[in-house]
């Protein structure tokens, strides 16, 4: 795996692209004048506008991942590269690096392992009303199922730490990685943050590659998969109640019937609401079930969160990088006795 390295502290700047040739050789100059001590890496997607060219020309370090899809390019990003904080934004050019330094001293003064860099202005230059319609409703129906912990699940500029890189499952193909993201966060109690930073228009030439509709699908598919893994009590309970409410409600008209005259001539309708009452109560066995199976899951995550490095040695050259009178070290202050 690749490092890149400065004193203590190893800083690499991930951009995932898929044709963004007008675009990401200003972002990666961008880049390189804020953090001239970080490494950055330019992962192609299969981009037929001569991305790549551009992005190693500016002097990034670039790769290629022929599989399409976001998720794909971030699980190749973080299994490939080794550093103590990573720094992922687009290369559309609709993040600024001026704000990356903002993000690196939140992620390290609040000992977080994921600062989200929220969009301002996001409905004014989202390009499509569907698409700040869907996100406004995706992230409330992310707070009401996981918790209030973020208000933009889709903001592509994240700094990260180690930990979280390196505990980072990455099932997701596609756009919907981001809301993979904030879920893995909750899953293991991470402390994470937000930092509300500006949301540029896109440079002319670049061109949005979301589907409003196969993108939104695929996010809903996405939840419903995350909630069965990460609470399947409470996404099994639901399947229960859905079943309980119909056979219930077939089961109706027959009790009624069988209540005024003693008979149940409808048979069939009364095997089915006997049949979909039964489904709900293996539902909910199943959900209890699969409860108890999720929480070993993530106490190993966990475990294998926690083996990782944490803010320690970076707190500690932050605070030299501060100080500017440091202390002298007990060997300095032997010697000066010594004299005296």
């Amino acid at each position: 795996m690749d490092s890149f390295a400065t004193g203590h502290r190893r800083i690499a700047v991930l951009l995932p692209c898929y044709n963004e040739a007008p675009s990401i050789s200003a972002v990666v100059r961008g880049f390189r004048a804020c953090l001239p001590e970080a490494r950055i890496y330019v992962y192609d997607n299969n981009s037929t506008d001569g991305t790549a060219l551009a992005a190693m020309l500016a002097g990034a370090d670039v790769r290629r991942e022929r599989r399409q899809g976001k998720g794909h390019v971030v699980r190749r990003m973080f299994a490939d590269i080794d550093a103590d904080i990573y720094l992922m934004a687009d290369g559309d050019g609709t993040y600024g690096p001026d704000d990356a330094e903002d993000l690196i001293r939140t992620l390290i003064t609040e000992r977080a392992d994921m600062v989200v860099g929220t969009r301002r202005g996001l409905a004014d230059t989202a390009g499509r009303h569907g698409h700040a319609l869907g996100n406004r409703l995706f992230n409330h129906l992310y707070r009401h199922l996981f918790g209030p912990d973020f208000t933009d699940i889709f903001s592509g500029y994240r700094a990260f730490s180690r930990r979280f890189v390196k505990s980072f499952p990455a099932v997701s193909d596609g756009f919907e990685v981001e809301t993979e993201m904030s879920v893995h966060a909750f899953r293991l109690k991470m402390p994470v943050t937000e930092l509300a930073l500006d949301y540029g228009q896109r440079m002319e030439g670049s061109h949005s590659k979301l589907s409003t509709l196969g993108d939104g699908a695929r996010i809903l598919l996405m939840f419903a998969m995350l909630m069965k893994e990460t609470r399947p009590f409470l996404f099994f309970s639901g399947i229960a109640a859905l079943l309980m409410a119909g056979g219930l409600l077939v089961s109706a008209p027959v009790l009624a019937e069988y209540l005024a005259t003693g008979l149940v001539p409808r048979l069939p309708t009364w095997v089915l609401a006997l049949a979909l009452i039964g489904l709900s109560s293996m539902a909910l066995t199943a959900g209890m079930v699969l409860d108890s199976v999720a929480r070993g899951r993530n106490e190993l995550l966990r475990l294998h969160y926690l083996n990782q490095p944490d803010h320690s040695h970076l707190e500690r050259e932050l605070a030299d990088l501060t100080d500017p009178q440091p202390a002298l070290a007990p060997s300095a202050h032997l010697r000066k006795n010594r004299v005296a």
